[in-house]
Parts: structure tokens; sequence; C-alpha cells
């Protein structure tokens, strides 16, 4: 049978439609087009098959229909992305997002999550109970892919990564058996999917650990870009001594528009976002050294832990163009801040920029080996993001941010967090972003995945 659906028989595909409860959109489907939209706007891609799944069973049948028919196969949580990988041309995309289900036990304050929710949608219902899991810092991020990759945002230092707090982990794999994951149960697994992405099933439900967090002091601190490299001397060496409650992330950047003052806009800077999850009544202390830093601008104060996450998200709506380069990083040297100053003072677009987020505190004391997560003796993971609406920018913020990268790349640890890379950078790269981890992966990958039925992803190939 040939890769693509089309070239499947016509009663092929009635037989297997007919066991789905989900929506199946197919190209002459009104809402195809619709379906087949990215984040990323720079990518296009255009699958035979979209399977908007509702429960377990439609996912067993999808991954049975792909591996027995020698199908191409994606799979979508939230669609959120870079590389456009939720998506593929010509093949079967599982499509997650109809498999949403929140469930909060205050008993042990754990939280079952289904495999298609956005971490927005989690926030808003742990929040009421004064509790919050580890996530990112955009909260129309899904919860598979950010999970499944790595998952570092504003608690990292206090709670670990988001894979430190995924306690289980219900899975599809791709003999189609449907297995449970957890400290006890098929172990090999649970140590791959926490880091190596979606190379070993579909994952159609996590329990995670919540923590208690429901108002944080945080905000943003602004100085002219021209500062950066006196600005992020002192930012390496407070937030590697600061109390673990207290989250920032370096950025270079230019202030689009509002909510921002007027007489920001269109300028670069370089900032830190902050995010204080700690007892609220010593926080105005603790931020007096960042405050004595002088900002030009500066709005923190205190907030509901989901408004920080959704500090950002109107900004960075679905459609826009992207591409986006990652490494990590040992050290914030002169040499290193040189080229932040260099590139962040050629942002080509209002919207494109850089962040540097803290690997330490509770996210650093897991071991190497504990998770397929690498780097945890890193001290930053880095991304640099060029972002603009208008396609016709799409070769403009490319190139800055290739050659930003090129600049600092020689600095870096070796390897990115495989949420922050682009599909284009090669198998090299994959495996330098797993370092001495690839070789265990890749045996768990042949013992689970042999055909890699599962590779549209950041891929660890079985051969």
């Amino acid at each position: 049978m040939n890769q693509t659906i089309q070239l499947a028989a016509n009663e092929t595909i009635s037989e297997f439609t007919s066991k789905l409860r989900g929506v199946v959109i197919m190209p002459d489907h009104p809402q195809y087009q619709d379906a087949c939209k990215l984040y990323n706007g720079m990518i296009k891609k255009h699958p035979a098959m979209i399977v908007r799944c509702v429960d377990v069973a439609d996912v067993i049948a999808c991954v049975n229909f792909a591996r027995e028919n020698n199908i191409l196969l994606a799979i979508r949580g939230g669609g959120h992305n870079g590389g456009g990988l939720g998506l593929c041309n010509d093949g079967l995309v599982i499509d997650l997002s109809l498999i949403k289900y929140i469930r909060v036990d205050t008993s042990n304050n754990t939280v079952r999550v289904g495999g298609g929710n956005l971490w927005g949608e989690v926030d808003h219902a742990t929040h009421p109970f004064g509790l919050a899991i580890p996530a990112g810092i955009i909260s129309t991020t899904g919860v598979g892919g950010l999970t499944l990759g790595g998952g570092v945002g504003h608690l990292s230092r206090k709670y670990g990564l988001t894979i430190d707090n995924l306690l289980e982990a219900d899975m599809v794999l791709a003999d189609g058996s449907f297995v449970t994951v957890n400290a006890t149960q098929n172990t090999d697994l649970f140590w791959a999917i926490r880091g190596g992405g979606g190379n070993f099933g579909v994952i159609t439900s996590f329990k995670f650990q919540a923590h208690p967090v429901k108002t944080v002091f945080g905000g943003p601190t602004l100085w002219p870009i021209e500062k950066t490299q006196e600005i992020m001397a002192w930012y390496n060496k407070f937030i590697q001594s600061a109390p673990e409650e207290l989250n920032g992330f370096f950025a270079t950047m230019i202030i689009p528009g509002p909510p921002f003052p007027e007489h920001l806009h269109l300028k670069q800077f370089c900032g830190i976002v902050w995010c204080y999850a700690g007892d609220l009544s010593k926080a105005k202390e603790l931020f007096k050294p960042i405050l004595a830093m002088d900002p030009l601008f500066q709005h923190v104060g205190e907030m509901p832990y989901p408004s920080v996450q959704t500090m950002f998200d109107g900004l960075f709506p679905p459609g826009f163009q992207w591409y986006w380069r990652g490494d990590f990083f040992n050290d914030l040297n002169a040499e290193i801040s040189a080229q932040h100053l260099k590139f962040g003072s050629k942002i080509p677009t209002p919207l494109s920029q850089m962040h540097l987020y803290p690997i330490t505190g509770a996210a650093s004391r897991v071991g190497n080996e504990e998770t397929a997560w690498a780097y945890r003796d890193a001290k930053y993971s880095g991304v640099i993001v060029g972002v603009d609406p208008d396609p016709k920018n799409a070769d403009k913020i490319t190139s800055w941010c290739k050659d930003y990268w090129e600049g600092l790349h020689p600095h870096s640890a070796g390897g990115a967090y495989s949420n922050f890379m682009m599909n284009d950078e090669g198998q090299e790269r994959v495996k330098a972003s797993y370092k001495h981890n690839y070789a265990r992966l890749k045996k768990i990958k042949q013992v689970h995945d042999p055909t890699n039925l599962f590779r549209v992803n950041q891929n660890i190939s079985p051969k």
C-alpha cells in the first residue's frame, strides 16, 4: 500500500472510518482548509486525512490503520509546534483537540489532563484550588507537546520542569496497544517520554503533581538595548543565587505597542520578565535590588498566576510567520553578552525576540540521566524567534534568527531544548540535544516503534 491515503482502496477507508466516533476531515470536507492551518504560518502542509479523535478507541484505530497501510502519521495536540510537526503531507493526522478533560484531586493535589488540552485550560481549572502545574510562558501552548519536550517556564526554579511533575501517562503504542506508564509500570517508556518527545506513542492523558501557587508577584523590567552587557552580567550573578521561588527570563526585544506606554513603542530593549511564587510579604524586599538597577520601565506587582501565563498570548496569535533556533548555555560571559548586544540591536521586526530561561534550582537537581532531558547541568535554555504577521518578511526574520544563532552557537553547550528546534536542523542536532541519553532512547524506540511509525517529530531513529 502506498504511503498516501488517496491510493488506499475506498472500501479500506470506509471500513476504517466506520470504526470512528470522531470527526473525519478529508480534502473535500468544508472544514479542511481551517483544519490545515498551522500555528506557524510560514509552513503549509496538506494531509490526506485528519481525524479529530474523541476517545482512546479512535486513537487506536488511527494508529492501526496507519501502520497496516504504511501511511505517514502525524500527531497534533495543541498545534503550537514551531516546525509544524502536528501535520504531515499526504498522510494521516491524529488530532487530539477533542480529547479534553481536567480533573483536580484535592486529596493529593494531582491533576488528570486530556491529551488535547491547552495550558490555559489547565490553569483555569487549577487556579480556584490555589494550585498550578509548572508549564511554559504562553497559555495557548498544548499540554502534550510542551510536556513531552520537557517544559521550561515561570515555575521551573521552584518546582522543576513540567516532566518533573509528570506522575503518569496513558499512551497508545505503535502496535496499537494501550499502556499506562509511571514510576512502576512500563518504566522504560516513562523515562523516555520525559523529554523524548512524541517518538514513542500517542499520549491520551497525563497525570501531574500540582503545587500551591495562586497569586504571584512579577512582570517585566526593561532597559535600553545599549545596557545589555551590563544587565546580563548582573542578572547572571543575581538569578543564580536568588531564592528558588523567584524566576526571571532574560530577553532582547522590541516593544511592539500597547499595552506598553507609547514612548517605548518600536524601540529596542533588553529586559527580564519576573515571576515570584513565594511569600508575598517578602516580595517588595526581594525586588529592591532588581529595581535598584534603574530600569527604564517596570511594571511589577501582584497578579493571579494565570495572568502571568497569559501575558504574551495576545502578541502571538496563530498564523504568524515564525522561525526559531535554540541552544543551551553554561554561562553568560562577556563574549556571549556581546553577541546579544550585537544581534539584539538588529531585531528585524517588532515581535522578533530572544529569551534565556534559567535551568537552576529544582530543575537542576534532577540528574542528567534520570529523565531523557539531558541538559540539567546547563544554566540557561535560550531561544531566538523571528516573528512577523507578513509573509513578505519571512526571509528577513529567518536570516536574522540564523545569524543570531550562529553568533552564539560556538559559545553554547552544544544542543538545544527540543521544543525550540525547527525541522530543518538535521539529525545531528537531534542527537546533540539528547547527548548521552540518545543511545538509550534509540534502544527504547527499537523495542516499541521499530518501524518508526512515529517519525513526524524531532526524530529518534530506531536504525
